[in-house]
């Protein structure tokens, strides 16, 4: 499993540096970890580095937010740490997102266990006991 520490915020470029080859071979990506691990931030970085314009921000409120990348088109960025069941994310049509050509970044996978496709690459962040962050997928 490969992994990368971060140390801090100002080392995320190893995180996207190594992470980068990784998006040609999945479309569908999701992030677990505790409540501030730094999901949101590592996809802030990734999606730097694949020269989104947008501002990227938490979903956690609208669920999913759209951004475009000059590199690899459509980027959807679910946030599902407010669902209550899985219903809720199949009423804003998730089945219809999954069958688009676009890379899907997910934060809070284990709150819709059967509703990920099983070609879901899933990215875990561990926060040790120094703050930096281990993440490995």
């Amino acid at each position: 499993m490969p992994k990368v520490i971060v140390n801090n915020i100002k080392e995320l470029d190893k995180f996207t540096k190594s992470f980068e080859n990784i998006l040609k071979l999945y479309r569908l990506v999701a992030f677990k970890g505790q409540l501030g691990a730094g999901k949101t931030t590592l996809i802030k970085a990734l999606c730097e580095k694949l020269k989104v314009e947008d501002i990227v921000s938490s979903p956690s409120f609208a669920i999913v937010n759209e951004y475009f990348s000059e590199i690899i088109g459509t980027i959807f960025h679910f946030d599902f740490y407010r669902i209550e069941n899985e219903n809720e994310i199949l009423d804003i049509g998730f089945e219809d997102y999954l069958t688009q050509n676009a890379l899907i970044l997910m934060e809070w996978p284990e709150k819709i266990p059967n509703l990920l496709p099983p070609d879901t690459l899933i990215v875990n962040i561990n926060v040790l006991t120094d703050n930096s962050r281990l993440v490995e997928w």
